[in-house]
């Protein structure tokens, strides 16, 4: 038998754990194993800074790779995991080795999903946005009079949609849904947000999918739209969000639903084995969800590393989210599933504004576009779990500051 902590997936999720469980001075053996042939290193600015050329990835990367081996973390790079051998304890790697594990943690994450190769998926010049190597490869592409095609309106896209507008690059966005946005906020952040789109040139359509990417010489050069139309494209990215990377687990045979089925404490149905991070569906507020953000990445790492160390407390995701699109900042705090009311109160600056979200009187949670002291304020009341009224909210007297306090 081994004590050792295997940890599977060396992103942000697996990298915290590790991080977390060395700064509480759990010395047990960690091996850490990353599919990538890379140290791990922070994904948000690959979409932004660092498709723009403002940040070089030495300053994405969490720790320089010699870190690992002072803190006795064995950093398995360019490897994957094939199998999970419960009986034996051990993880079966793809050349045939077998590592032992006391503890197993899955942080294993997710995959976009891809366009389907019989609607022209296989295309070159057709992307997806999850890593360094699509970050490097859309880089290359980004030349100033190309027309690049964003599939789907969520805040990917919206993202990329951004950043290709300051190469000069003319966009397109279309998405199925009536309205961008329509997953995750309010109809009146998707206005917010589609005016500030269209502020920059950028064409979206809503109520349209895709029909078929076309191309010459295996690289995609059109798009057929579900509105009749047909676009010349040069470049296509795809954000149609993405799916847990659960079939390890499933195949071990953990529980799975809408990703690694966890408890409170982020244990599977396997004592031994936790899962973390954005492959984990949780228990929140009376049901399972499943987050995708890097806030709850590392908060629920360092909670399960707690866990793991010998002090356990339940895990309480205090949601938050963020996203940068031209000069605009977009902070989310809370969850809005199940609203059945918004109000938008106005900033103390132009363009500054913040919508909130009420299931009654119960605050759920704020998008603040251009308004820190929203969201600030905002992620105080639900921390602190106070009942603001709709009405109050709406004031634009009342002072948020104040009010937040309780």
């Amino acid at each position: 038998m081994t004590d050792r902590i295997v940890i599977v997936g060396a992103g942000q999720a697996g990298f915290a754990l590790a991080a977390k469980l060395r700064g509480l001075g759990d010395r047990r053996a960690i091996t850490l194993i990353g599919a990538e042939a890379v140290a791990p290193y922070q994904r948000p600015p690959l979409s932004k800074k660092y498709l723009l050329d403002e940040m070089t990835f030495d300053r994405l990367l969490f720790r320089p790779e010699g870190w690992y081996a002072e803190n006795s973390i064995d950093l398995r790079l360019a490897a994957f995991v094939e199998a999970i051998d419960r009986k034996s304890r051990e993880v079966v790697l793809q050349d045939g080795e077998r590592i032992g594990y006391g503890t197993l943690v899955l942080a294993t994450g997710a995959t976009p999903r891809r366009l389907p190769r019989d609607l022209g998926g296989d295309l070159s010049g057709v992307f997806v946005m999850r890593d360094k190597r699509d970050a490097d490869a859309l880089r290359e592409e980004m030349q100033p009079g190309r027309h690049m095609l964003v599939i789907g309106g969520g805040y990917v896209g919206l993202e990329a949609a951004a950043v290709a507008r300051k190469f000069d690059v003319s966009v397109t966005v279309i998405e199925m849904a009536d309205r961008i946005l329509k997953r995750v906020a309010a109809p009146e952040t998707s206005d917010i947000m589609r005016a500030i789109h269209r502020s920059h040139g950028v064409d979206i359509r809503e109520n349209t999918g895709i029909e078929l990417l076309e191309g010459e010489g295996g690289r995609v050069t059109r798009a057929r739209l579900s509105d009749g139309s047909t676009l010349a494209v040069d470049i296509v990215l795809t954000g149609i969000g993405v799916t847990p990377n659960d079939d390890l687990a499933q195949r071990a045979g953990l529980a799975v639903g809408n990703g690694i089925v966890v408890d409170a404490f982020g244990r599977s149905s396997d004592p031994d084995i936790y899962a973390i991070g954005d492959c984990a569906e949780q228990p929140f507020a009376g049901r399972r969800v499943r987050f995708e953000s890097v806030p709850n990445a590392v908060d629920q790492s360092e909670a399960v590393a707690g866990v793991i160390a010998g002090t356990p407390a339940p895990y309480v995701a205090e949601p938050w989210f963020w996203s940068d699109q031209y000069n605009v900042k977009l902070q989310i705090a809370g969850f809005n599933d199940g609203y059945d009311a918004t109000v938008v109160r106005p900033g103390p600056r132009e363009g500054s504004v913040s919508v909130w979200y009420f299931r009654g009187d119960e605050l759920l949670a704020v998008d603040a576009i251009n308004d820190a002291r929203a969201y600030v304020a905002g992620k105080k009341m639900l921390a602190a779990g106070l009942r603001p009224s709709p009405d109050v909210i709406a004031d634009p007297a009342t002072d948020l500051k104040a009010l937040s306090t309780g």
